[in-house]
């Protein structure tokens, strides 16, 4: 079951952007410009490339600096960048329903300016955040020096527009 289509009705309303982005205070990933590509289906690449060419040419006042190898389900912004993957596989927290009763210390669901996000520690201690509800998955990582909420919420806020317009609510599939 995905808790994001069967969450409490309250979680999201109850856990707002600023709440949810102070949880998440240190934020990061990695520091280099490198990127491994997602490889979507055939049904989730045209979503992805349709993000792709509505995507800003800044986020938190970083500048675009897409990432190598070049790919239409990757982006950039900044050195060191934050990183956009579009068509990834789902998250296995995805699907956790500690996740969804809030038992997960490592993952956090919310949404911030009408999109939903999977917020999730990783091993290292940094923080990367899945979109959710939508029928592809994209995912945000922040470099450790953007690691603050004031960082986090603001990248959230400044891609929100672009995931509304490109991937449209829905069900994913499960291979991204």
């Amino acid at each position: 079951m995905n808790f994001f289509r069967h969450r409490p009705p309250a979680l999201l309303a109850a856990l707002s952007a600023p709440v949810l982005l102070l949880a998440v205070a240190g934020c990061s990933s990695e520091d280099s410009a490198t990127v491994a590509a997602p490889r979507p289906d055939a049904k989730t690449a045209p979503l992805c490339r349709s993000l792709r060419a509505v995507l800003p040419a800044e986020v938190d006042g970083r500048r675009r600096a897409d990432p190598e190898p070049r790919s239409a389900y990757t982006a950039g912004w900044g050195n060191p960048a934050i990183i956009l993957r579009c068509g990834i596989v789902r998250p296995p927290k995805m699907i956790d329903p500690k996740v969804a009763q809030g038992q997960d210390p490592d993952a956090i669901a919310g949404a911030v300016n009408g999109v939903d996000w999977l917020m999730e520690k990783r091993g290292d201690g940094t923080w990367r955040f899945t979109t959710a509800g939508r029928k592809a998955y994209v995912q945000v990582s922040l470099p450790k020096k953007l690691s603050g909420p004031d960082h986090s919420t603001q990248v959230l806020e400044d891609l929100a527009a672009a995931v509304k317009k490109a991937i449209p609510t829905g069900m994913a599939s499960m291979r991204g």
